[in-house]
């Protein structure tokens, strides 16, 4: 006989069991060990049919090709520039990549993207030396001007994001700030400064209340109290 010993959305730590019996699946972040299945992480409960899943609560952001990130211009070279992610890959944005017009070999690239800047880009290639490529040459890619950065830990990200984007589609409705997140944790707010700062601060709200239920109820609620 088959049991789940677990309700979805419930915090588990390692080696917690979460199934008994065969009729339910080890998924990401779970293990089976004979009749069990059991957690390898602390993080959240997903039930999908029959898959056992878990959410991590914390941990880095592992880079992975089509990833939009945000990151910040730390160095320049003759070639183009290194940005740092927020992770332990070292990144570069060659000069082809970041600019569609031609570039001349003596042009000043610190005129384009200055050290400092913060770029929205995509990762077009991750080595197994933990390097990582990017570009800015896709839609909705460019360097960032105004507004603020916000640091959020990386695992809250799909709950800053939402089902099919509601959440971040909230934010903007209620705040009527432009909202551009990064699967590495930097998420750009640019609005009316108050209005900057209430995004924000849902933002807050939600990576410290993503492991519990109505967090859309909440945020709604905050950002309607908080015109």
């Amino acid at each position: 006989m088959s049991n789940i010993l677990i309700q979805e959305r419930d915090v588990v730590i390692p080696g917690e069991a979460l199934a008994e019996g065969m009729d339910f699946l080890p998924g990401d972040n779970t293990y089976r060990d004979d009749n069990k299945i059991y957690s390898k992480i602390l993080g959240l409960v997903n039930v999908s049919g029959r898959v056992l899943r878990i959410t991590p609560l914390s941990g880095p952001y592992v880079p992975k090709i089509g990833d939009k990130i945000i990151g910040k211009i730390t160095d320049i070279t003759m070639s183009g520039w290194r940005v740092d992610t927020g992770t332990a890959y070292s990144a570069f944005l060659n000069v082809k990549d970041a600019t569609t017009r031609f570039v001349k070999k003596e042009e000043d690239l610190s005129q384009i993207l200055a050290i400092g800047d913060y770029i929205v880009v995509i990762i077009v290639n991750v080595t197994s030396q933990n390097l990582i490529d990017l570009t800015m040459k896709e839609p909705g890619l460019h360097k960032i001007t105004g507004g603020r950065v916000i640091h959020i830990n990386t695992q809250k990200v799909p709950r800053v994001i939402g089902k099919q984007g509601s959440m971040i589609s909230l934010i903007k409705q209620k705040t009527g700030c432009d909202v551009t997140v990064g699967q590495n944790g930097l998420i750009w707010v640019k609005g009316q400064s108050d209005n900057e700062y209430r995004a924000e601060q849902a933002i807050k709200l939600i990576e410290e209340k993503a492991h519990l239920e109505g967090v859309t109820d909440r945020v709604s609620k905050f950002l309607e109290e908080n015109q």
